[in-house]
């Protein structure tokens, strides 16, 4: 399960601190660093499409969604690409 972030004013990954500071998307190093891992684990969990919050490829560059991260960090139930996309019944 992912980190939980301590909250603390001071830490630049608490969920208010994101909230404040962050833009709609942020990099995968920063989100891995919010969840308490390393750079190149944040990579390895994004190319097995197993990050614990929404990553959305852009060419060969891959952005987190801020909002999901935030959700991820607040529930500690993580939001993997493939879980969503599970959960969505055609119409």
């Amino acid at each position: 399960m992912p980190h939980q972030s301590s909250g603390s004013p001071h830490d630049p990954f608490s969920p208010d601190r994101i909230r404040a500071t962050w833009s709609g998307t942020a990099s995968v190093e920063d989100a891995a660093r919010a969840f308490g891992m390393s750079r190149s684990k944040g990579y390895d969990l994004v190319r097995r499409g197993e990050f614990p919050c929404r990553v959305l490829p852009i060419g060969r560059a891959a952005r987190v969604v801020t909002a999901s991260l935030l959700r991820v960090l607040e529930s500690g139930e993580p939001e993997y690409n493939e879980a969503i996309s599970a959960h969505t019944s055609p119409t």
